[in-house]
């Protein structure tokens, strides 16, 4: 092993913002507070999600292949529906693309993420 996973991080206008965004969604949090980089983490440890403000950010465009999505986050859900109403009301958008196990959705800055069945 030449070293071990620490963080995924997401590109993004306001990584303050979005942050926010990912703490209600994942239930993760603040481990590093900047206006530039902000660093969510579990109570306790494990991997990071991280965000970095970028001046004059753009954003991928999912479907299509203009702006790459370049990666996405899978967020597993005990209930797909109350699920979407939540993320919806923390201020995702639907992106339009369902399948019988998962939805995608755009974060605040326009990354997609799906919620999966945790069946």
């Amino acid at each position: 092993m030449i070293g071990e996973f620490r963080s995924v991080v997401l590109d993004c206008p306001d990584a303050r913002s979005l942050a926010s965004f990912y703490e209600e969604l994942l239930g993760m949090e603040r481990i590093i507070d900047r206006d530039d980089w902000v660093a969510l983490q579990k109570p306790g440890g494990g991997p990071r999600v991280s965000f970095q403000q970028i001046e004059n950010y753009n954003p991928p465009q999912w479907p299509g292949q203009l702006v790459p999505q370049q990666l996405h986050i899978d967020v597993t859900v005990a209930d797909m529906d109350a699920a979407e109403q939540q993320v919806l009301a923390l201020g995702a958008t639907d992106a339009g693309y369902r399948e019988d196990d998962f939805r995608v959705f755009l974060d605040p800055a326009g990354h997609p993420f799906c919620l999966v069945d945790e069946n």
